[in-house]
């Protein structure tokens, strides 16, 4: 037995060294793995991060030697400015790319735990360590390096900013010979033979160029243009007939063919413009600067057409009935001039700004050039408030109204605006503040453009989604459509406005608000172009967005929070639907009573839209841990101000959990009584007996005194006492009651109902007859019939309920003596 014994435990522990060896193995490749994956993971990563981070503070340190040396020319300073948004942006992503990674690397640290003192590791973990730790380090450093870099980027931008603004208000500031002194001419006629000729080298160059093109080519043009002419006709005339035959009727026909009147200039000129330059450089290119100045010139063409398809589409002087403004036709009519004239000197503006630039015209002829172009435009603008104003004073001087609308107080205001603006500039160009005469020359035209274009682009916006979403009298169809479909998920027949048609133009409404909200803000970030703030800055600024925006601990990003209201979206949608079909198919199917089966709805719908809230939370990355600073900066706001709310919230739970009281139930608390209509989270409704409702707190319920009528027996009491003579035989006045409540169809016959002898005095006898009904709320009418119906058998039976009359004989003695008489 001992031998046996001996060899067996010779093998376990052969057996235990052998699997002790194994799993040593096995730990060792774990860990050999396991460093493989976090040098992979560590360092891989971080030096691919190393060249963007490289090259943005390239970019910074650029952008900073120009600031230490200011340019003359601040015409690339918002180039420049984009360069320094972009390495921010660069910096930005790499700092998001370097934040999981450290965490990462961290939490593999986390996971060995901290090394105590004197305590030696396997060399295998002590190599992991050191591996992680370097990679922890090396991370850190980048990620810091980041953050600086997108620090810098927005310093050297708000610089950026700064210095052009600086240099934006000295040049307005700036003072030249007025050009009504004959000290400018005087320049002008040194200066100008001058720039003539080296304006007509660029026109020489531009002749050799299209001579070098050839006939055939010219004539290729010639034709191109004449079909884009003839495309042009025919799409006006197509896009007109789709907008009056496939589009649904309203305003969304006449937003869409505004649109199309503002867009179809826009492409033909573009198109043109775009032909002729390829004419130009069929043969052999132009010069590099000639080849710059007009290919800007075919985008500013293209600017010109909008200009002149917007102000047609705006006006529409030949279709009153498709105009979208409220503008009288006369006027319409008037100033149907003004488009084209306004698009014509937008082009000239630019092409004679970028022409004195590309030539290095002379000071006197740039200011000459800029001062007669500003100055026609100046009048073309105060010539269009003329005839506005002398338009509107002959209507409103008619004898017959002319259909003049009435001016709003900001639309008179905007004209007031308008002329100041009009005047200031003319007299800044003629005193020699040319910059600034023409800065707000362009401002004005600039507005215009801008608010005709929001204009325009708001209503289509409303249109689209009013029309698509909520059809009205104009789409029967589509309204019979929504009636079946809300017909379909359970909704009342014949309602008047389904659910479902509420919702959709619900969401019409709101999407259409949205919609005009984000055109106002394209509006400012375009009028606020000229200060600054160009387009291409503050959208780059709102690129940066998706970084997120920190908030103390909290980091908010937008997808975070479109991820979170979809949630929020989602589960309230998903928590109403099942709280429908609990109300609708489960719940009556159980034994809870009406009451019952409403408080567990109601229950059910608190407990959910507070998860679902919970949810939306959690996927924004706000835990419910981390408001804790919330309930407690509100606490001292409950203790006071929100107590009673609390208070009232909290009975209602209690009401909802416990039922008290229950809806259905006939309650009476502090004189108020009837019927529980509804048991809300603040209050609960009770509606009176004359049909209307009170609203009460719910804490009225929990502290004071309540009477439920229905609370443990739904059966109302109908009690009648009759008084009667002694006189009369009581046998058959209980008999004579108790047919009258057998009678009455309301009365149940179990319990059956009783006639009882309440008392016997002096002055007769009491008959307490009581029977009970379904409901308390049929008492008092039930009784009020049985009152009727006993006096009728009574009357029937010769019975009397008054008592006999009784006559008191009394003796009197006649030699008494008489009263003394007064």
């Amino acid at each position: 037995m001992s031998i046996f014994w001996l060899r067996w435990r010779a093998s376990a522990i052969h057996r235990l060294d052998s699997f002790r060896a194994t799993l040593n193995c096995a730990r060792s490749l774990l860990l050999a793995g396991l460093f493989l994956l976090v040098m992979v993971g560590a360092q891989a990563q971080p030096e691919s991060i190393d060249p963007s981070l490289d090259a943005a503070r390239a970019q910074i340190d650029s952008a900073q030697k120009v600031l230490d040396n200011p340019p003359k020319d601040v015409s690339s300073l918002p180039a420049l400015r984009v360069l320094v948004l972009n390495a921010g942006a660069q910096a930005d992503v790499a700092a998001a790319a370097l934040e999981p990674q450290l965490a990462s690397v961290q939490a593999r640290l986390d996971e060995l735990g901290p090394l105590a003192a004197g305590q030696k590791e396997v060399a295998d973990v002590a190599a992991l360590r050191a591996e992680l730790n370097k990679a922890r380090a090396v991370l850190d450093a980048q990620l810091k390096r980041a953050k600086l870099l997108a620090v810098e980027s927005d310093q050297t931008a708000g610089k950026i900013t700064a210095l052009r603004r600086s240099e934006f208000q000295a040049r307005l500031g700036e003072r030249t010979a007025s050009i009504l002194s004959s000290l400018f001419w005087t320049d002008l006629q040194l200066e100008l033979p001058g720039d003539l000729l080296r304006a007509n080298q660029r026109l020489e160059a531009l002749r050799i160029a299209a001579l070098a093109s050839g006939v055939p080519v010219w004539s290729g043009v010639a034709l191109t243009l004449l079909l884009l002419g003839g495309l042009r006709w025919w799409g006006d005339r197509l896009l007109m007939r789709l907008a009056t035959t496939r589009v649904p009727p309203g305003r969304l026909r006449r937003s869409l063919h505004a649109w199309t009147l503002a867009l179809l200039p826009a492409a033909t000129a573009g198109l043109g413009a775009e032909v002729l330059y390829q004419g130009l450089v069929w043969t052999k290119p132009l010069p590099d600067s000639l080849d710059t100045l007009l290919g800007g010139l075919v985008g500013v063409i293209c600017f010109g057409g909008y200009v002149a398809g917007l102000g047609h589409a705006l006006l529409l002087p030949r279709r009153p009935s498709w105009r979208l403004l409220p503008l009288p036709d006369v006027l319409a009519l008037k100033l149907r001039w003004m488009p084209a004239v306004l698009a014509l000197l937008t082009v000239l503006t630019w092409t004679v700004t970028q022409l004195t630039s590309h030539i290095n015209a002379s000071l006197a002829s740039t200011v000459a050039l800029d001062c007669i172009v500003a100055l026609v435009t100046g009048l073309a603008l105060g010539l269009g408030l003329l005839q506005t104003d002398y338009v509107r004073r002959q209507a409103l001087r008619a004898p017959e109204p002319a259909g003049w609308p009435t001016s709003p107080l900001w639309l008179t205001a905007v004209v007031g605006l308008g002329w100041l603006a009009v005047v200031i500039s003319l007299v800044a160009l003629l005193l020699g503040y040319v910059a600034f005469g023409r800065f707000m020359v362009q401002q004005m035209v600039w507005i215009v453009v801008v608010l005709g274009t929001a204009y325009l682009l708001a209503v289509l916006i409303d249109d689209g989604f009013m029309t698509l979403l909520c059809p009205k009298a104009g789409a029967p169809a589509a309204i019979d459509a929504i009636d079946a479909i809300d017909a379909a998920v359970g909704s009342v027949p014949g309602q008047p406005a389904s659910t479902l048609f509420r919702i959709r133009q619900q969401a019409a409404v709101l999407l259409s608000g949205v919609g005009r909200l984000l055109v106002v803000l394209f509006t400012l970030m375009l009028l606020l172009a000229p200060f600054g703030e160009g387009p291409m800055e503050l959208i780059q600024r709102a690129d940066q967005l998706h970084q997120g925006i920190s908030i103390g601990e909290f980091q908010i990003r937008p997808m975070a929070v479109l991820q979170s209201l979809l949630v929020m979206v989602l589960s309230l949608a998903g928590i109403r639907m099942i709280k429908r079909w609990l109300t609708d198919q489960l719940l009556p199917t159980t034994s809870m009573d009406t009451g019952m089966q409403l408080s567990v709805a109601t229950l059910f719908g608190y407990t959910g839209n507070v998860l679902a809230v919970s949810m939306g939370m959690a996927a924004v990355g706000i835990g419910l841990e981390r408001i804790a600073w919330v309930a407690s900066a509100l606490s001292v706001g409950i203790g006071f101000g929100l107590q009673a709310v609390v208070q009232n919230f909290v009975s209602g739970l209690i009401l909802l959990a416990e039922r008290p009281v229950k809806v259905g139930d006939w309650v009476s608390l502090g004189g108020i009584e009837g019927d529980i209509r509804r048991i809300n989270v603040r209050a609960t409704e009770i509606q009176m007996s004359d049909r209307s409702t009170v609203i009460v707190p719910n804490s009225e319920f929990i502290t004071k005194t309540v009477r439920n009528v229905t609370h443990a027996n739904p059966m109302g009491l109908v009690q009648i006492k009759l008084p009667m003579p002694l006189s009369t035989d009581p046998d058959q006045v209980r008999s004579l009651m108790l047919e009258a409540f057998w009678a009455h169809e309301d009365v149940l016959d179990n319990p059956a109902p009783n006639v009882q002898l309440d008392g016997i005095d002096s002055n007769g006898m009491l008959f307490n007859a009581t029977g009970y009904v379904a409901t308390p709320r049929m008492a008092y009418g039930v009784r009020s019939a049985l009152l009727f119906d006993v006096l009728k058998r009574l009357r029937e039976a010769d019975i009397s309920m008054v008592k006999a009359p009784t006559m008191l004989v009394r003796e009197t003695h006649e030699n008494l003596p008489l009263p003394p008489t007064q």
